[in-house]
């Protein structure tokens, strides 16, 4: 299994592979175009604003790189939102993305609640089949640190509630999200990415 975590200069990484490590993979974190299109599976990892972390990825060259993988990808909380077409998340309020999944982040309407959404939440899901929720229960608790978010839609494969419902996790093709941090969200968050590595 060759698994590489792709080095989008964010400041996560390191957490994401010791997760990983955990699980008894030895992922390797790489911006090499070779290395990520040889990979088995891939996971695009990400924190801070979306307009540096897809500059990042631009000015290392990644960007026609990620769109022409077609092996199993994961974007883990900025990670996901990059997948999609844009975010009104930069000062200009139109960042654009990946454009890998048709839908865009926006901030969260939260009604009166706190931004950041910070701390623990629920996952809610009704295909208890899809191979990614082997051992996971509708309602089980991860942890997310987050002021924007997708909404719903039709690549939604999980929901949480913050205010109103966004979405948790998605999936088009071969691309996966979650908007939450498995590397920091307990046993629950070890099973969602020992799911993606063995079950995908």
């Amino acid at each position: 299994m060759k698994l590489i975590i792709i080095d989008t200069g964010c400041a996560n990484l390191a957490s994401v592979k010791f997760a990983i490590k955990r699980l008894n993979i030895t992922p390797t974190i790489s911006d090499n175009s070779d290395e990520i299109l040889s990979a088995d599976k891939l996971i695009l990892p990400g924190v801070g604003t979306a307009e540096f972390a897809i500059n990042e990825i631009n000015k290392k060259g990644l960007i026609p790189i990620i769109c022409q993988i077609r092996q199993p990808l994961l974007g883990i909380c900025l990670g996901m939102q990059l997948l999609g077409e844009y975010s009104t998340e930069g000062q200009n309020n139109k960042i654009n993305t990946l454009n890998l999944i048709p839908n865009h982040t926006k901030k969260l309407e939260a009604s009166n609640l706190p931004l950041p959404h910070m701390g623990w939440n629920q996952l809610h899901f009704d295909d208890t089949s899809h191979p990614l929720f082997d051992g996971i229960k509708s309602g089980d608790f991860v942890y997310f640190v987050h002021s924007y978010a997708m909404d719903v839609n039709e690549y939604t494969i999980a929901t949480c509630d913050y205010g109103k419902p966004f979405s948790a996790m998605i999936q088009k093709d071969n691309f996966y999200g979650m908007q939450f941090h498995p590397e920091k969200s307990g046993k629950v968050g070890a099973r969602l990415l020992q799911n993606f590595i063995k079950n995908i």
